[in-house]
């Protein structure tokens, strides 16, 4: 029971002194860190982000989440850099070193190199009094109280708020570039989240065998209409071929709990009208939240005024979206 409860404990502090520490980073945020931003969109060349150790892992984070949203990034590692990588480096580059000490050999050999060569260089840092943050043009300071680890030594909480600040960076750039949802389904075309963000509901809407019936149908067709079609409901359309209505299983089950004269039933009686529609152009994303908000497994779907289809939770869920 002791060693659970060590566990637990254990666990909460690492999470809280974490937390506290990417709280922190809000206060770090300065005219360094806004000037970085300006320069960087304004630059014609790439973010190039480099480290050793778990820094280097960070980096390789923060050039796909840059890459993802609209900002060209490299990673080149450190120790490479020095052995013949350096040559990836272009004059208009920005070059972001990430190093908790900032004293590290590596960096320490590699920015006087990134100097000679005229790119702009950005510390990434928990330690602003240090070779890194002393020689670069823009210092981010990541400075934390402590690691999350109890000896104080592997880095746990520092990475952390590197990851963090990565991600402001990231976000204040995507923002000032004008990054749209259309924009980030062209980096993220596969797996769910891309389908969330490309696929329509004209994709997937049932243009073929749409059950339709007049308003002053009666319920036999209705109900071989909503049956034949095998959607659970069908459109009701006016004389002028307009949208008045839907009929749903739902609506005939409930119906017939009523115990009403059945034989002087119309469409029109039982429907329930404006119903729930999405205009065929709308992404399918868009059309499960609209599901979701209103309690609702299928939409009609509209091209303008007229109707096109129908579109069911179920195609939904074959694509994966749900």
């Amino acid at each position: 029971m002791n060693i659970i409860k060590n566990i637990k404990n254990s666990a909460i502090k690492v999470l809280q002194t974490e937390a506290e520490a990417v709280q922190n980073l809000a206060n770090n945020i300065d005219e360094d860190f806004e000037s970085c931003v300006t320069e960087i969109l304004n630059s014609n060349g790439r973010v190039v982000i480099t480290g050793v150790g778990k820094s280097a892992i960070v980096a390789t984070k923060i050039v796909a989440t840059l890459n993802s949203t609209g900002t060209p990034a490299l990673f080149m590692h450190a120790a490479d850099a020095i052995h013949g990588d350096l040559g990836m480096i272009q004059k208009e580059d920005f070059v972001i070193c990430i190093s908790k000490s900032g004293n590290t050999p590596e960096i320490k050999v590699l920015v006087p190199m990134l100097k000679r060569m005229g790119s702009k260089l950005v510390a990434l840092v928990s330690n602003t009094d240090s070779y890194l943050a002393d020689h670069a043009d823009f210092v981010l300071n990541a400075t934390i109280k402590a690691e999350a680890c109890p000896l104080n030594l592997a880095p746990t909480t520092s990475t952390t708020a590197h990851m963090a600040m990565g991600d402001a960076l990231a976000v204040c750039l995507l923002e000032a570039r004008g990054f749209s949802s259309d924009d980030f389904a062209k980096y993220h075309p596969g797996g769910s989240l891309g389908k969330q963000l490309y696929l329509t509901v004209d994709d997937l809407v049932v243009k073929e065998s749409v059950p339709v019936v007049k308003e002053t149908a009666d319920l036999k067709e209705v109900i071989l209409e909503i049956s034949g079609k095998r959607l659970g409901a069908t459109a009701v359309l006016n004389e002028a071929q307009n949208l008045v209505g839907i009929v749903t299983d739902g609506d005939l089950r409930r119906m017939l709990e009523k115990g009403e004269d059945l034989s002087q039933v119309k469409a029109k009686d039982i429907m329930t009208k404006n119903p729930k529609t999405i205009e065929h152009k709308e992404y399918a994303i868009r059309a499960l939240n609209k599901m979701k908000e209103h309690n609702i497994t299928q939409l009609v779907v509209m091209k303008k005024e007229s109707l096109l289809g129908f579109i069911h939770i179920h195609d939904l869920m074959k694509e994966g979206i749900v």
